[in-house]
């Protein structure tokens, strides 16, 4: 695949006409909160309730709704059956960027089957409408009366309602029918709002299942394969089966679970006979509001539950009473962080419980301008359209812009603020395409932007471009470019550059840590919590989209990411090995001077060992204070290059999109895992040479090899002698001048050391 230009997926810093960047100022001095985002222009139209409405139909009744009407745009509200006193309290927004007319028209109609009859309306000029700014209390409605046609006052019929001109900071733009939304209908209104949504407060189960007592299985003669199916809504797992063939199993096995507030299902543990067809020797339900919790190591006290009765079947049905129990420590653990996101760019590393939250250290503050050059996400009319909205992720606060409907450069201005707990933590904000308003059960991701805050500077505006990039089956894809503005507020630095000396999770996950397995079952399950739970919000966050910003997924086997993580630690290791080339080539004198210059350092660090940390720091010192002068001037982005995304190939596209598990037929299985075990028997090799080279460390002292260990105790003995009666300066400086000594007395043969090193034995000879 060719390699696509990098100025396409750069970063590109702009200048919007924002209030907090300092360089631009609102000509009408009027202050807004939202200073992270350009000012919109609003006409606002609140129509509350009308009243003794005159009736129309020849029944005597009345159907009433309003009809508001600016030049092209008419907004319209749900209409009453039978009622001459409707209360609507709807409001409508209309951009002054598309305003072609100098009044707006408020008309009364009474609904009809075959045509709406009209009632009365209200004008407003325009230049004579008010304009209100936040902090500024609401407008108060008013009652007018409504006039006809000619404009002449009816003798019955009032309407109240509120005209001002405003901002995207009004309180009543977020619940608002827009005018860049007249294509939707009134029941898809609900579909494109705006919303904040909180993720669940999600706990840790943890279930210590200790024994049982009084077991009564239907045949007694068998030994007693007992274990404990533990289960907490779509979650379930088993204890192994206990060693104690008894009537009294014990097993004192944890198991962890993951919940959220409220909780909605109960702990469900039943007993059962693995060695009898997995038969149910009993039941216990525990609902988790009576379960204790803690956000320390502290001993929960355990506590006997009776097993539910079962009905047992011999010959024919009857009930066996017995008092079967079961031993359990049952607690929900506040002390732990449940992870619901990769730790490497984790939006909140806070405990669960409150009672052991930090104080915050900042406020983040983001402002989702607008995007440009959004490709084509679907096709409506016969046309390619985009409706898209962006979702910003950070710790439990979701945001949700509004949908701009039909617009592939849409303009949002929404400002959203958060509370920054740690620094090292990372915001995640996404753009994708509505699917509701049309049929479609999916959001169609467009792309995301991950900006970590410890790379921003304090109180700065960073106003940029950022780039979409999507990785597809065809190859990587610039989907457009989203235009946010950041800035990282600091409450107190002190507390902030505390935080680099703290660990990063909680104190809860060193002191009982959960093994890998544990943490990757326990994240799946969190995700789906959280996924599940937000999808049932109004308008809802759909699955899709949660586990896009979750990066759910990431961990299934990619050859591109492989390449990608491996080209990642040739860069790590790159200045190591450029430091080593250099120590070669002053070893072979390849610039005399400077093999001079470290000779001399080399002797003066020898002769005054105390200078070597100190030196060893200052340099440091010196060199970080050097590269000040480049460190980064942008926050990061998504990088093409670095995830391998430019130089991948289709196949390996066409592997990464595939299903799991695989739905593709067997030929192309058969090449993949041919290739699989191609790339394994390298790493395979690889790991061989490390452990033949750890074995020939071990075999010195192992007497596997008898000469080669006597040579090495009798070279450690006569070390140990030239060492002792030779001061530690002379062997250094000895040392130094071989390591550093001339072309003309080395010789391109191995050394002795290596040689014998190569020649111990190793576990390689024994392996099949």
């Amino acid at each position: 695949m060719q390699r696509p230009p990098s100025e396409e997926f750069s970063l590109k810093e702009t200048s919007p006409k924002i209030a907090g960047s300092g360089n631009y100022s609102v000509g009408d001095k009027l202050t807004c909160t939202y200073d992270l985002v350009e000012q919109m222009q609003y006409l606002y139209v609140r129509v509350v309730k009308a009243k003794e409405l005159p009736h129309k139909d020849v029944t005597g009744s009345c159907d009433p709704y309003v009809e508001v009407k600016l030049g092209n745009y008419k907004g319209i509200t749900r209409h009453f059956e039978k009622n001459s006193n409707p209360e609507w309290d709807h409001v409508f927004a209309f951009s002054q960027d598309r305003i072609q007319s100098s009044f707006v028209e408020i008309i009364v109609k009474d609904k009809d089957v075959v045509m709406d009859d009209f009632i009365g309306r209200i004008l407003f000029e325009l230049h004579d409408v008010p304009r209100r700014v936040p902090p500024d209390s609401p407008l108060a409605p008013q009652w007018y009366k409504l006039e006809d046609k000619r404009g002449e006052k009816l003798k019955h019929g009032e309407i109240m309602l509120a005209v001002w001109k405003g901002t995207q900071a009004d309180e009543c733009f977020a619940e608002a029918w827009h005018s860049d939304a007249a294509t939707v209908g009134r029941e898809g209104i609900s579909k494109i709002r705006g919303k904040v949504y909180l993720s669940p407060k999600l706990w840790y189960v943890r279930v210590n299942v200790i024994e049982c007592q009084d077991l009564v299985p239907s045949d007694r003669n068998k030994p007693l394969e007992a274990c404990v199916k533990v289960a907490l809504g779509g979650q379930s797992t088993r204890t192994r089966i206990s060693p104690v063939k008894t009537a009294n199993p014990t097993w004192n096995e944890d198991i962890v679970f993951v919940a959220a507030e409220p909780f909605e299902e109960g702990l469900m543990l039943t007993v059962e006979d693995r060695g009898n067809k997995d038969e149910v020797l009993g039941k216990c339900l525990l609902p988790l509001h009576s379960v204790n919790r803690r956000w320390d190591n502290k001993t929960v006290q355990s506590r006997w539950h009776n097993l539910e009765k079962h009905p047992m079947y011999d010959g024919e049905k009857k009930e066996v009473k017995f008092a079967s129990r079961i031993h359990l420590r049952v607690c929900l653990d506040g002390g732990y962080h449940v992870l619901d996101e990769s730790t490497n760019y984790s939006s909140d590393l806070r405990p669960t419980a409150k009672q052991i939250w930090k104080s915050s250290i900042g406020v983040l503050e983001l402002g989702i301008i607008s995007a440009k050059g959004l490709s084509p996400m679907k096709t409506r009319e016969g046309r390619a359209t985009t409706d898209a909205f962006c979702v910003a992720k950070y710790g439990n606060k979701w945001v949700r812009t509004r949908t701009i409907i039909d617009n592939f450069s849409p303009n949002w201005n929404e400002q959203y603020t958060w509370e920054v707990y740690d620094p090292c933590t990372v915001i995640t904000i996404g753009a994708f395409d509505n699917g509701h308003l049309h049929g479609s059960n999916k959001d169609l991701r467009i792309g995301k932007v991950r900006i970590r805050l410890s790379t921003l500077e304090t109180e700065r505006v960073y106003t940029h471009s950022y780039p979409l990039i999507a990785l597809h089956p065809s190859g990587v894809k610039k989907m457009g470019e989203v235009q946010l503005a950041v800035r990282f507020s600091c409450t107190s630095y002190i507390n902030m550059l505390h935080k680099y000396s703290q660990p990063i999770l909680p104190k809860m996950h060193y002191v009982h840590p959960l093994s890998m397995s544990q943490t990757d079952t326990l994240r799946h399950n969190a995700t789906q919590i959280v996924s599940t739970r937000l999808a049932r919000a109004e308008p809802p966050l759909k699955k899709e989209v949660v586990e896009y910003m979750l990066d759910v997924g990431q961990h299934i086997w990619s050859v591109r990411r492989s390449k990608a993580n491996f080209f990642r630690i040739v860069n790590v290791t790159s200045n190591l090995v450029g430091l080593v080339k250099w120590f070669d080539s002053i070893c072979h004198w390849k610039n005399p001077l400077t093999t001079l210059l470290i000779h001399v350092l080399f002797v003066m660090l020898i002769l005054s060992p105390e200078l070597i940390l100190p030196t060893f720091f200052l340099y440091l010192f010196v060199l970080g204070i050097w590269r000040y002068r480049w460190k980064p001037r942008h926050p990061p982005h998504m990088d093409i290059r670095l995830s391998h995304a430019d130089a991948v190939t289709y196949d390996e596209l066409d592997e990464e999109f595939d299903t799991f598990p695989t739905s593709k037929g067997s030929d192309v299985v058969r090449m993949r895992y041919d290739r699989l075990r191609s790339i394994g028997g390298r790493i395979q090799t690889v790991a061989g040479d490390l452990a033949t080279q750890g074995e020939r460390f071990h075999s010195l002292l192992s007497w596997r090899d008898p000469r080669a260990s006597a040579l090495f105790v009798t070279f450690c003995l006569m070390a140990a002698i030239v060492l002792y009666v030779t001061p530690f300066q002379v062997v250094a400086l000895l040392g130094v001048f071989y390591v550093l000594r001339h072309p003309r007395f080395r010789t391109k043969l191995p050394s002795m050391p290596a040689n014998f090193f190569r020649r111990l034995p190793s576990g390689a000879d024994r392996m099949l």
